[in-house]
């Protein structure tokens, strides 16, 4: 993995802390739907990802043989009654996981980036990969907020 993408994944903090800028509590926790997310949850969820991925990266680099865990997202911020919870809360678990995660990934070699695992869909799935696409679904979630953010603008 080069240091372009280490940076990348690290950046994510910034763009995440940069679109909540000046959003207050009531926007915070506004849905445009009873079933879509807030931008509270949707941190709530970025950093249940971040614990996930954490995780399933120690999985592949301690040698594991078992499927990596999927977790079902929505159940998730659900259950943790992810809305009435702080988002500057999550965003701070989610800073302080990809710190802790950036140190591991400076101790890497070149070949314990390309050590691989299973996913839930059965697919293998190696350390850089995780890392790629972990990056590309906070980009998703990024654009996300910002039609969250567009749509409280209009009932607000």
């Amino acid at each position: 993995m080069s240091s372009e993408q280490i940076r990348d994944y690290l950046n994510t903090y910034d763009q995440l802390a940069q679109a909540l800028e000046g959003l207050t509590e009531e926007r915070l926790k506004w849905k445009a739907a009873p079933a879509s997310w807030s931008v509270t949850e949707v941190l709530a969820h970025l950093a249940d990802h971040s614990i996930v991925v954490s995780f399933r990266i120690r999985d592949i680099l301690a040698g594991t043989e078992v499927q990596l865990p999927a977790f079902h997202q929505d159940a998730w911020v659900s259950g943790q009654h992810s809305n009435t919870g702080h988002a500057a809360d999550s965003l701070e678990l989610f800073r302080s996981l990809l710190h802790y995660n950036g140190l591991l990934f400076n101790r890497l070699s070149a070949g314990e980036w390309e050590k691989s695992g299973i996913n839930f869909k059965g697919e293998v799935v190696s350390v850089t990969d995780i890392v790629r696409s972990f990056t590309a679904h906070v980009q998703t979630h990024l654009a996300q907020i910002e039609r969250i953010k567009q749509g409280a603008a209009v009932f607000h």
